[in-house]
């Protein structure tokens, strides 16, 4: 949600033209502001051959099996997100192996960045904001009803998840191609 008023000097926000588009400046200061996208990290793991999967407990997508994944915070590079991200959700200690792809939306305030990465230790088990944790086998990726009529994020990470996840319904090899990528 947008500020409604000016943090440096509390005046009420308005809408102006800057730089060619709308955004949210103070008559008062001049100050204005541009709503830039949050980077996430999605860790698509591989555990003892198998795809770690966590329900997840909050929005978006809440109740929907995913890689696990979050923001990432001041002070840390991407692959330190997914190694953090990776071990409070899964319990899971892993190294990064290269980026899947990144994905953006114009109406969503988020950049997923997606890795693959794999275990090296650790027990799974469900932390942080998963609800439950999942091992998947090549080929028996869970079905989920596409989100119909849910907000933009919703479909928008529906697909990203998909997509990602994709290389593990073809079965054993389809996994072991995306794996080595």
């Amino acid at each position: 949600m947008a500020p409604k008023f000016c943090p440096q000097c509390s005046t009420a926000l308005v809408l102006g033209k800057i730089h060619g588009r709308e955004r949210e400046t103070c008559p008062a200061c001049g100050e204005t502001f541009f709503h830039k996208p949050a980077p996430v990290v999605l860790a698509v793991i591989e555990h003892d051959g198998k795809l770690v999967l966590i329900r997840r407990n909050l929005d978006p997508l809440a109740g929907y099996w995913a890689p696990p994944g979050g923001y990432v915070e001041l002070g840390e590079s991407l692959e330190e997100a997914v190694i953090r991200e990776a071990h409070e959700e899964t319990g899971l200690e892993v190294v990064v192996d290269g980026l899947i792809g990144v994905y953006s939306q114009a109406d969503v305030r988020a950049v997923i960045l997606a890795f693959r990465a794999h275990s090296i230790g650790g027990q799974p088990v469900a932390g942080d904001d998963a609800g439950e944790i999942r091992l998947v086998a090549p080929g028996q990726l869970p079905v989920q009803r596409t989100p119909e009529g849910a907000p933009p994020i919703d479909r928008w990470f529906y697909d990203v998840i998909h997509e990602v996840t994709a290389p593990w319904k073809w079965g054993r090899q389809g996994a072991r191609t995306m794996m080595r990528r």
